[in-house]
């Protein structure tokens, strides 16, 4: 297991996860794409509580939009909140395949911190051994990365791009205080630069280890419910 280290300031400060209320606490896992969605309803078993994987669509402005709704229903409200799916890696020898967990996602206006980072870290290498799993700032696109915007987002510190989760995270904090991360897998990496998802071994990786990491998610999740000392 990796890690690959952000920036040494501390993150941005942001609001602080708030309880998860009730034994049946419900989770939200929020991805973009059809793909990613059918990938991660593959199992259920070992929930804590309700679980719902919405598909919000492409791009920021999607996302904020699906979140906030899916959390003004009355049986989401209380959700923790997971972004998932796949991301553009920005550090030389990533492959497809690797895992990203965020400490933070990074948007224009600042960043959002992570929750239980390193419970995460560790589930996941439970349920996938054998996948590199790398942290750290995970940070927000409103377009495809290729090329040279990759390098100079990779010297900003962040590990990790996509265009989704920074947008669900801050308006999953904009709707009340939760629990959120960000955990994606690696689909494009600077030495495995992809056309289209599934159309080469890179994507199939991917799509593979997007499958299985569902326990890891509810491990986190019946995580939060246990009393804090």
């Amino acid at each position: 297991m990796e890690r690959s280290s952000g920036p040494s300031s501390a993150p941005s400060a942001g609001p602080s996860p708030g309880p998860v209320a009730g034994p049946a606490a419900p989770l939200l896992i929020a991805c973009a794409l059809g793909i990613e969605r059918f990938a991660l309803r593959a199992g259920r078993a070992g929930a804590a509580g309700p679980v719902t994987v919405l598909r919000t669509g492409m791009g920021p402005r999607n996302a904020r939009r699906s979140v906030t709704r899916a959390l003004a229903e009355a049986r989401n409200r209380d959700a923790a909140v997971i972004a998932s799916g796949f991301c553009a890696g920005l550090v030389p020898g990533m492959n497809p395949g690797d895992l990203i967990v965020a400490d933070e996602t990074r948007h224009p206006d600042g960043a959002t911190p992570c929750t239980d980072t390193a419970l995460l870290v560790a589930a996941l290498a439970r349920v996938v051994p054998g996948r590199t799993v790398h942290t750290g700032p995970l940070t927000g696109s409103d377009h495809v990365i290729r090329g040279q915007e990759r390098a100079e987002l990779r010297a900003t510190g962040a590990v990790a791009v996509d265009m989704e989760s920074a947008a669900t995270l801050r308006s999953a904090l904009s709707a009340g205080s939760r629990p959120v991360a960000a955990v994606r897998v690696v689909v494009d990496a600077p030495e495995h630069e992809l056309v289209r998802i599934g159309t080469v071994r890179g994507g199939i990786s991917a799509f593979r280890v997007l499958r299985a990491v569902l326990p890891a998610f509810h491990e986190w999740h019946r995580s939060l419910l246990l009393p804090r000392r």
